[in-house]
């Protein structure tokens, strides 16, 4: 079957209520039981009780659950309690970050009519836009909301703002003629869309589609298809809990057997098992790295980047694909005059000589046989007029008064058919029509030029040139506007055929430029092993151009039309994407499948956007970006982040940001897992060698609230530096625990637990088991302290300032050293921490063993930085 812009307007209309009529109360009856009502369906909502129990699935919060639960039933209140805070906590943060994640389909809401001008049992009336239904023959005026999707029956120089759905701000000249062929949406201009509005003209359209039908509609049902994606950290860090908890469960159970078949009292077994267990699970990770996250989307904001989500922030780090839109993304959104075509010859817009009488008519006109304004800053009109005084203002031009030098006595308004507007002044004391208009429709009415040499016949040599300069503009993604004149009598209405005759002036071409900072920021991009694509609705000629302007586009044929990726099955788009850097014309559902072409290859995936057309891709991204400044509300809902500035550096910035907070949370980990790992080394040392148990439960219980949290926290904020941009994106998949991280781990936490036993066995010589313990658990806490300068960064930073430069880090270092050297010299704490007050000597002793992990250290990192070399 024809699509209804293929078919002339009464034929849609007799197809859809069987004749030309309005519908009648009983027709519109029947159409809303078949059609249902004009309204999106609203799809299931989680509660916030639904969403905050989802908190507790990971599986390493189950296993500290368990552990909780184990250390109440054996009176273990303490450890059970500090469980529970800290997992709270987390749900707590993790469902406040959630509450207000979907609220796509009650923005998608808003955009609909809320009442509607159509013909019902032949009067005109004015009903609730959700009544409106199929075969309703509706009215628009200029700033009228359209109700419901429609084929345009009548039309008086309609323009409409698709942009909601498009992406293109530039108002979309609706005909009432059929169009011939298949098309995009953005080309059916016979067509009005619900959610868009008409700035211009007035027109009738019969309506094809209502609420979940409409274009508006299809994208709503798309944003309920569409899931949340996981960033890699949520699978990194979801895969390494169940790893490390399985690991750390089976050795306190090897620990708990050997210590029973030694004879040991199985229920304290059990009870050091589990509290070994608690120490050596992170359960403070998930909070250490929403505090991480939640600095970062600070910092974030600051530069123009609001993060709704706060895994976006990490995900950023990993991107390998930034699509992006054009308008106000790369571009300006703004459009500007480049060059003027005059006297034969193209000139740059700055190269405009107001002493050439030729240049300075063009200009002139330009001003004059416009509707725009901008005084006072406000600039009301269409944007290519509103270009024109704003090139006048830069010559000292302005359009106020140029107009009041020259006032305007008559008008031919524009209209899409005719293509062209006339205006009649007098100028230098000559009656005189101004004419702006399409290149092509006004060298058919144009018979003579004028030039530095006076005016002369056109001849066919001028036309060939004028089409050429017209084309190669066309080619450079320009939007080109003619100017013609002829002398009329003042006060003589303009008539149509008064527009024949005309001697051409010159040609203007403009566009909306790249932004100043998009060439570097694509750069950037590049160096940093991310791959830059653009997706627009606007042309291919035009998107081309830009992406060449800003280095996203080598060659024509990395560039594509929506409508090529029609006809292709999921595979072949899988192939064709890595060769397309620009797709142009595309629908909600082309910016999808780009999307998921990419992430089935293995990519991490932002996309930018911001109208209503953009959403559901924004949220099947991995990194949905939407924009502030101009973006709907829709697509702010369905992003991770915002951007208050529009602008793709901005985006480039936050990968930035992204990739250090990924490597401070890396950091953090690193710090409480080998701490954790010369812990487990030395209570296994302990029990091979037949040795009194190292720490008491409260020891580790006291490792785990003071010096674990603190350290790890202030390394997640650590300052932020620059040379993570020379790195590529890791690799999907990666997991935290990779075969080199597990060797630092492993040789770090070694020489903790060599540092620990060595201060229990001078403990041991000169005093008793108790002694002994002391001085492994004071050991054993102050080198955990002094390990936090260590996980700084992979480089040794003992001679440099970076060993300085984390206020946050030596406030936890102060701050823990005063505390656990207030355990072990204090005596009223003896008791309660089962330690023996230490001497002077014994407490240097105990600080000089735990000093030696940070030359030890640093030492093994510079030997293998020069192995690398």
């Amino acid at each position: 079957m024809s699509e209804y812009y293929q078919l002339p307007g009464r034929e849609v209309l007799k197809k859809l209520n069987g004749s030309e009529e309005p519908l009648t109360s009983q027709q519109v009856r029947e159409h809303q039981e078949k059609y249902g009502r004009n309204e999106l369906a609203e799809g299931k909502k989680e509660t916030i009780l639904h969403i905050f129990l989802g908190q507790y699935k990971d599986f390493l919060v189950m296993i500290l659950i368990a552990a909780a639960i184990v250390s109440g039933l054996l009176r273990d209140v303490e450890s059970a309690v500090v469980i529970l805070v800290v997992i709270t906590i987390n749900a707590v943060l993790g469902t406040l970050q959630t509450v207000k994640a979907e609220q796509s389909l009650d923005s998608l809401k808003k955009l609909s009519a809320p009442e509607a001008k159509v013909m019902r049992d032949g009067n005109l009336v004015q009903i609730p836009s959700a009544e409106v239904t199929v075969g309703d023959i509706v009215y628009l005026d200029a700033g009228d909301y359209i109700p419901a999707d429609g084929r345009i029956l009548e039309c008086a120089s309609l323009k409409t703002d698709e942009s909601a759905l498009t992406g293109e701000s530039l108002g979309v000249e609706k005909s009432t003629e059929p169009v011939k062929g298949e098309v995009s949406l953005g080309d059916r201009t016979n067509m009005v869309y619900s959610g868009c509005f008409a700035t211009y003209g007035r027109a009738s359209f019969a309506v094809t589609a209502v609420g979940m039908e409409t274009e508006v509609g299809k994208i709503a049902g798309l944003l309920n298809q569409t899931s949340q994606k996981q960033t890699p950290l949520q699978i990194s860090l979801d895969q390494f809990g169940k790893k490390l908890s399985i690991l750390i469960l089976i050795f306190c159970g090897i620990l708990f057997g050997i210590q029973v078949m030694r004879g040991g009292d199985a229920g304290d077994a059990f009870l050091f098992a589990v509290a070994l267990a608690v120490a050596a699970i992170p359960e403070a990770l998930s909070s250490i790295v929403t505090i991480v996250l939640s600095f970062g989307t600070q910092k974030m904001a600051k530069e123009h980047a609001i993060i709704r989500k706060l895994q976006a922030v990490e995900g950023l780090g990993s991107v390998s694909v930034i699509c992006s839109d054009k308008t106000g993304t790369l571009t300006q959104n703004r459009m500007t005059v480049e060059d003027y075509y005059v006297n034969g010859i193209r000139i740059p817009a700055e190269g405009i000589d107001l002493e050439n009488p030729q240049e300075s008519m063009l200009l002139l006109s330009s001003i004059l046989c416009n509707d725009a304004s901008n005084a006072e800053g406000a600039e009301i009109g269409d944007p290519t007029e509103i270009a024109l005084i704003n090139l006048g203002d830069r010559f000292g031009l302005y359009a106020s008064g140029v107009r009041e030098k020259y006032p305007r006595f008559g008008e031919n308004p524009f209209d899409s058919d005719r293509k062209l507007m006339s205006t009649q002044h007098v100028m230098e004391d000559r009656p005189t029509m101004l004419v702006k208009g399409a290149v092509d429709v006004l060298l058919e009415r144009m018979t003579h030029i004028q030039t530095d040499e006076g005016v002369h016949p056109l001849t066919e040599t001028d036309r060939e040139k004028i089409r050429n300069q017209n084309q190669e503009f066309s080619k450079e993604g320009l939007r080109v506007l003619g100017f013609a004149y002829k002398e009329i009598l003042v006060g003589h209405e303009i008539t149509l055929e008064d527009e024949y005759h005309l001697t051409f002036i010159g040609m203007i071409a403009m566009m909306d430029p790249p932004r100043e900072e998009s060439a570097e920021a694509v750069k950037q991009c590049k160096q940093a092993g991310i791959r830059p694509i653009m997706i627009t609705g606007d042309h291919k000629v035009t998107a081309a151009a830009i992406a060449k302007r800003i280095g996203i586009l080598k060659d024509d044929s990395e560039a594509c039309e929506g409508s090529e990726m029609d006809s292709m099955s999921d595979q072949e788009l899988r192939d064709f994407v890595e060769d397309i850097s620009v797709y142009a014309r595309v629908t909600p559902e082309h910016k999808i499948r780009i999307v998921k072409a990419w992430q089935d290859k293995g990519y991490i995936v932002s996309m930018t956007g911001d109208g209503v057309n953009d959403a559901p891709a924004l949220k099947q991204a991995d990194i949905g970006v939407a924009m502030g400044i101009t973006g709907s509300e829709v697509s702010k809902d369905a992003a991770s982040m915002v951007l208050t500035d529009d602008n793709f550096a901005t985006i480039v910035k936050a990968v930035e940001n992204g990739r250090n907070v990924y490597r401070n949370i890396k950091n953090s980990i690193q710090f409480l897992l080998s701490g954790n790992f010369g812990a487990i080394l030395a209570v296994l040392y302990a029990s091979v060698a037949a040795l009194p148990v190292p720490f008491a439960p409260v020891h580790l219980l006291f490792i785990n609230l003071l010096t674990d949290s603190l350290p790890a926290i202030a390394l997640g904020l650590e300052p932020h530096t620059k040379d993570v941009m020379d790195e590529k994106p890791r690799p999907v998949g990666e997991s935290i625990l990779t075969k080199a991280f597990l060797q630092k781990i492993g040789i770090e936490g070694l020489s903790i637990a060599v540092t620990t036993m060595a201060a229990f066995y001078i403990g041991n010589h000169f005093g008793n088991a108790v002694l002994a313990s002391t001085m492994a658990f004071g050991t054993l806490c102050t080198a955990r302290l002094v390990h936090g300068f260590n996980c700084k960064a992979d480089m040794p930073v003992v001679l440099s300032k970076k060993l300085w430069n984390n206020k946050y880090l030596l406030g936890a270092f102060a701050l823990g050293l005063c505390l656990i050297t207030a355990v072990l010299m204090i005596p009223a704490c003896s008791g309660v921490f089962q330690v023996q007050t230490l001497t002077g000597t014994r407490l240097l002793i105990v600080y000089g063993l735990a000093a030696l992990n940070l030359p030890i250290i640093q030492i093994i990192k510079m030997v293998r930085v020069k192995m690398k070399k």
